[in-house]
């Protein structure tokens, strides 16, 4: 047995108090493997002790959750027997050390999450964010990370072959030493298809399947509960390795071996790999485990039991099957090329025992090491902020703001991400009705006849600013561009991503990020229903911009989409929820702000819920009711970036727009106040009553024209441009950006 010293205990990044915890709990010192295993599992990014206790606050439930917070994924009833499971998670480490597989990894970890609930994965999205590709001193290795990261994405969604249908891509400073890779999926399934990870049944066989395991992933985990040092490029050892092919065949067996009836629980091998597997299941059933590691397949020699518990070696799962039944599982796994090997039995005794040839190397209670990790209330104080609360004094704007909106077209934020997602495949499976591009993606649900609308969204400048209002923006962002293209949203899952939680100026970040998304999500009845929590997202001491991201799904009929952009000329624009009102405080989140003054300051937007709330279901009315050929939310960049993306279309239709309006100019154009949408329609007198029925403003702004994209307020031009000069520069800016 080893001798555990304080430096040992330290190296594990287990405090002085825990590890004391931890010698109550076994009533002995621990043996090495031992302190490996608790060290994963009271890691961070395993037990979420610095956010568990505020987490609670978030709302989880409704008359549509089958499955909230506490396994793989949510779930959500959608009707006709059927469900989906979706969930979100982070792989910002590994990804920074090693790009493409730390891409490629996280989505073969989420799409894990997916089946091991039985369900069929059907769609990916990813939230992204980088350093700014053209900083001269991060930029080189800021574009070698995003094309790391992107090619991983489109090599393991592709090889599986389930579609990404969308997602965001943001650049930022805070994000240069540290990127953020968030990755969503979904699948379908129905309600009896539904499989729990839970060991229940004493005596029943527990069974190992799917990839060999390595020495790739080691203290994953608890690289991913660390901030970033100089040390940390040479943590490549702790970035999984992914095979997206096995993964396929992973698939299909394990869902072949569900129908079977002879499957009691199943759950992934994902972070901590088989020791959260094992006591997590034990743990939920209120059962023990005891495994042989003698079994277990390894791809390398001499690995010693430390190793083979904490490797976190893709494409593995561990199955609890009924005793007597096990030869049905393994021709299953047999059939598709895969090892499927019995390492121990469910036990009564709620104890995690590992043994190596006999010799039991760990011997803990389950239910402690899952669900006892110290959850700690850490002080909190102001939010941090790097930016002032006073607004500058902002010059005098020109007339014209023709430039502006170029710069603000050619930015990283706004540009086009189409050399991002031409790289996936987004229509496969053929059920993609809305792809990367538009305000949501939209898939068919062919068993059903209805559709899932799902959109991913976050703001860190907003959240800087303020966490507290930022995220109640983005939720409302998020609902909206659901409400957009029809859908009514339902259910949320979350990724919470921050800097070091024990400084205090960044715990409060956290605490009130995860006060307003309570109460902006208790408020659009779309409940958590499971999530992900990435802290100590932080290098050489810098924090990244609060980072809370947010997936949300809605429920639609199956239509014929209605697109974003202007279809013919002739048609009257509308700005539905109005012109809105900004100040010079709240400038200061803008686009605009951050592209063209180089500045920020202030607050983010003012939201009304409850106006926010009528506008959206007003919108859902109005597309339902195929009232309008087009419909776009007004958010990044204000009503003139809005306006050019409605003319990106294939027929070059632009508009001509009259404003009546006493704000400034760039004030007018560019302030990012929310709950509006631009819409294009033949019949503005139906508009004009669904607005007056939900009591909201429904401005008409003027009307649908080719080729140009005009804008006068108060008769003076503030905008002339050609839109292919427009759609030309939002098109190539990404690349030019990735060439600089």
């Amino acid at each position: 047995m080893s001798t555990i010293t304080p430096e040992l205990v330290a190296s594990h990044q287990l405090t002085d108090s825990e590890y004391q915890k931890i010698v109550g709990i076994l009533g002995r010192e621990p043996t090495y493997t031992e302190l490996g295993i608790f060290s994963v599992m009271w890691s961070e990014h395993c037990s979420y002790k610095s956010s568990r206790l505020h987490l609670k606050k978030l709302p989880t439930s409704s008359k549509l959750v089958l499955q909230g917070p506490g396994e793989n994924a949510g779930i959500i009833d959608i009707g006709d027997g059927y469900a989906i499971a979706f969930k979100i998670e982070s792989h910002n480490h590994p990804s920074f050390i090693e790009p493409f597989q730390g891409a490629a990894t996280g989505v073969g970890g989420i799409l894990r999450d997916i089946f091991t609930m039985g369900a069929r994965p059907v769609a990916v999205m990813d939230a992204l964010r980088f350093g700014p590709l053209d900083d001269p001193e991060t930029g080189a290795r800021n574009r070698r990370i995003l094309t790391g990261v992107v090619s991983g994405i489109a090599h393991y969604g592709n090889c599986f072959g389930v579609p990404t249908v969308g997602g965001e891509c943001v650049f930022d400073p805070s994000y240069a030493g540290n990127p953020l890779v968030n990755v969503f999926a979904l699948g379908v399934f129905k309600h009896d298809e539904i499989f729990l990870a839970r060991a229940a049944g004493e005596g029943n066989p527990v069974i190992y399947v799917g990839a060999k395991t390595g020495r790739d992933g080691i203290h994953g985990a608890s690289m991913a509960s660390a901030e970033f040092t100089e040390e940390s490029k040479q943590k490549r050892p702790n970035v999984q390795v992914g095979d997206p092919f096995l993964e396929k065949l992973l698939l299909e067996a394990c869902l072949e071996a569900m129908k079977t009836g002879a499957i009691v629980g199943i759950q992934d091998m994902g972070a901590a790999g088989l020791t959260c597997s094992t006591c997590e299941m034990a743990s939920r059933g209120g059962t023990g485990i005891e495994i042989d590691l003698k079994h277990v397949p390894q791809r390398e020699s001499g690995m010693t039991p430390y190793e083979i518990m904490l490797s976190e070696s893709q494409e593995r799962m561990l199955l609890v099957a009924e005793k007597g039944r096990e030869d049905e599982v393994f021709r299953v796994f047999r059939k598709w090329g895969l090892d499927a090997v019995a390492v121990g039995t469910v036990t009564a005794d709620g104890i995690l025992r590992v043994k190596d040839h006999g010799e039991v190397v760990a011997e803990i209670p389950a239910h402690p090491l899952a669900e006892e990790a110290p959850v700690y209330d850490r002080p909190y104080t102001a939010p941090y902020r790097r930016l002032p609360m006073e607004a500058p004094d902002l010059p005098v704007s020109n007339t014209r703001l023709d430039s502006a909106l170029l710069k603000l077209l050619a930015s990283g934020d706004i540009c086009s991400k189409h050399w991002i997602w031409q790289q996936y495949d987004h229509m496969v499976r053929t059920n993609t009705i809305e792809g990367p591009g538009g305000d949501a993606a939209v898939i068919r649900i062919k068993e059903t006849g209805g559709s899932i609308a799902m959109s991913l969204d976050g703001n860190g400048r907003y959240c800087e600013l303020s966490p507290r209002e930022g995220t109640m923006l983005m939720v409302a962002e998020c609902c909206r561009n659901l409400s957009t293209a029809g859908a009514l949203p339902v259910a949320a899952t979350n990724n919470l991503n921050f800097g070091n939680p024990e400084r205090p100026e960044i715990m409060a970040q956290i605490v009130e990020s995860i006060e307003g998304m309570a109460e902006a999500c208790r408020f659009f009845e779309t409940p958590i229903t499971g999530g992900n929590v990435s802290l100590y997202n932080e290098t050489l001491g810098e924090p990244i911009a609060p980072s809370p991201v947010l997936g949300i799904v809605g429920l639609m009929k199956t239509a014929e989409p209605l697109g974003t952009t202007f279809r013919a000329p002739g048609r009257v624009v509308i700005l539905l929820g109005g012109l809105g009102n900004c100040d010079i405080s709240r400038f200061g989140s803008t686009q605009f702000a951050k592209v063209v003054l180089d500045a920020g300051w202030g607050l983010p937007p003012a939201l009304d819920m409850e106006y926010e709330k009528r506008v959206q279901a007003a919108i859902r009315q109005i597309v339902n009711e195929k009232l309008a050929e087009s419909a776009h939310d007004v958010s990044d960049g204000g009503l003139a970036v809005t306006l050019a993306e409605c003319s990106f279309g294939s027929a070059g239709i632009g508009a001509d727009i009259e404003l009546a309006s006493e704000m400034r100019p760039e004030f007018l154009l560019f302030h990012e106040g929310p709950s509006r949408v631009v819409l294009s329609t033949p019949d503005a007198g139906r508009i004009r009553e669904v607005a007056a029925a939900h009591s909201i403003q429904a401005v008409e702004l003027g009307v649908t024209i080719e080729g140009r994209l005009q804008v006068r307020n108060s008769g003076t031009v503030l905008i002339d441009s050609a839109v292919n000069d427009l759609k030309r520069v939002w098109e190539t800016a990404l690349e030019t950006l990735l060439h600089a």
